[in-house]
């Protein structure tokens, strides 16, 4: 006889009824555990979720789902591994040694970077609010109104990708982190990704 029948007839007195009931008891449990998951994970992402008409379209609009970012040693699902991607995929990549979010500013003026109150496609935004700061990477600049906008990871919960957009004046209570002083323009690479 089989090992998992072995046990499960010890586990039952080899009654059918209960049997039956053990295997439903656990079906039930299996496809509750991806429900606890996401409650697990906080509001923010039951609020998230709630807002969107499938699981498909959840990780269309806001998980990022690909593999793991060659050379990003930054928390995988955070702002900072976010924010040193999408720099890589933009051609122009970061240092993996500025810590968390709120010394990023610190460590490129360091490093010998453009660090400036100035949004520009390509610039990591950074913020020293939180207990840890906060980094994205600026998208977009609209030339006309001069809103800008910022995809970033982890500001709803984690691994989940966000995309905010900001007034002209917004630029003064924010940082940006461009490229190193003295080096030759640079133009970011298209990125396709959220």
């Amino acid at each position: 006889m089989n090992g998992g029948l072995l046990a499960l007839n010890m586990v039952t007195g080899g009654s059918l009824k209960k049997q039956a009931a053990l295997v439903l008891a656990t079906m039930a449990i299996i496809v509750a555990l991806p429900f606890a998951a996401v409650f697990a994970m906080g509001e923010s992402v039951v609020t998230f979720l709630s807002g969107v008409p499938s699981l498909e379209a959840a990780e269309s609009q806001g998980f990022y789902t690909g593999g793991p970012v060659e050379g990003d040693t930054y928390a995988w699902g955070n702002c900072t591994y976010w924010s040193f991607a999408m720099r890589l995929w933009a051609g122009y990549p970061i240092p993996t040694s500025w810590g968390n979010a709120n010394t990023w500013d610190d460590r490129a003026i360091r490093d010998g970077y453009e660090v400036n109150h100035t949004p520009e496609v390509g610039a990591v935004f950074q913020t020293d609010n939180g207990e840890w700061g906060h980094v994205a990477y600026v998208a977009s600049v609209n030339n006309q109104s001069g809103e800008w906008t910022i995809s970033e990871m982890n500001f709803i919960g984690l691994n989940i990708l966000s995309r905010r957009t900001f007034s002209r004046d917004a630029a003064s209570s924010y940082t940006f982190i461009h490229g190193k002083k003295g080096a030759a323009s640079w133009n970011p690479l298209p990125i396709s990704l959220p």
